[in-house]
């Protein structure tokens, strides 16, 4: 496995999530070649050359670009599509379907034209529809269309429950499944920490580990009440998955994939643990759901199925 010489990656749409995430990538000292793509190519502009006065204090040197051509993303590995309107305090993300998939069927075109084996990261909301109709907008896409889905949800949970039971969350192999949004659901039960299974740890109970979810739910709502946007978190989401994929490292992760009769759902996209290697996601795995986890993932396809058939 692994991946040497150059690393393009293109982040499409330079608002607080896409530049986050730019810079947390920037840190991460993968990226060979970095291309901010804007609208707004001012914006574009001015954000290229805030990022490129750390460049000569970071230990590998990135090339940036600031533009609004969809072709200065040629040769990228990842475009990561962070375009559309933000969700406000009060909204839910599914508020957001019209105008964002609009955005969408307008960019979408144009990036695959460009980069047409580029690995294209969903991190737009509602992330579900819009991985949904992307891989309506580019059929054959074969995994290299995915959403980061409960990627966040899961990190959120994990650090919650470590909190709790005074753990690193890295030894923590809990997810968030389902919808990124109101039906997401925690997937525990076969859990286990450092070979234990969570539920059998001493003064570990039910209660405890649906406190954590409930902080987890209540997350985004709070930090965007309290500072308007999330975007901290879900920037090093997104190196996460662009070193899996620079890597080629085959790490399972919770995202956004289109399902074909998993457990008997089809026509939506929803997050299931997915291997991702350089190719984008390349096996999506079986989850041995009780009754109950079966019924919650069910009803976060029902919940984004009207979404996904407009």
């Amino acid at each position: 496995m692994g991946n040497t010489g150059s690393f393009k990656v293109g982040v499409v749409g330079c608002g607080k999530v896409g530049m986050t995430a730019a810079y947390a990538m920037m840190l991460s000292g993968t990226p060979t070649e970095m291309v901010l793509l804007d609208r707004n190519k001012e914006k574009a502009m001015g954000e290229k050359l805030d990022l490129e006065h750390a460049t000569s204090l970071l230990a590998n040197y990135v090339v940036i670009t600031g533009t609004d051509d969809y072709q200065e993303l040629t040769g990228a590995k990842l475009v990561v599509y962070t375009a559309g309107v933000a969700q406000a305090p009060g909204q839910t993300r599914l508020d957001l379907v019209s105008t964002n998939k609009k955005i969408l069927e307008e960019n979408l075109p144009k990036i695959h034209a460009a980069v047409p084996e580029a690995v294209i990261l969903i991190v737009a909301n509602p992330v579900d529809v819009l991985t949904y109709f992307g891989n309506k907008i580019v059929p054959d896409a074969k995994g290299k269309i995915f959403g980061s889905g409960t990627m966040l949800d899961t990190a959120r949970f994990r650090f919650h429950l470590g909190e709790m039971l005074k753990i690193n969350p890295h030894s923590i192999h809990a997810y968030v499944l389902g919808e990124h949004g109101e039906t997401s659901f925690p997937v525990y039960a076969q859990t286990q920490v450092g070979g234990q299974k969570l539920m059998e740890m001493a003064g570990v109970t039910e209660a405890m580990i649906q406190e954590a979810y409930q902080k987890t739910r209540e997350a985004a709502g709070k930090i965007i009440e309290a500072k308007g946007a999330t975007y901290y978190a879900i920037g090093v989401v997104v190196t996460k998955i662009m070193q899996a994929i620079f890597s080629d490292s085959k790490t399972v992760f919770p995202l956004s994939i289109p399902l074909t009769n998993y457990a008997g759902i089809s026509g939506v996209a929803l997050s299931v643990p997915c291997i991702l290697g350089a190719s984008g996601v390349e096996k999506i795995l079986e989850v041995d759901f009780s009754e109950k986890e079966a019924e919650k993932l069910n009803a976060s396809a029902q919940a984004l199925l009207p979404f996904c058939h407009e």
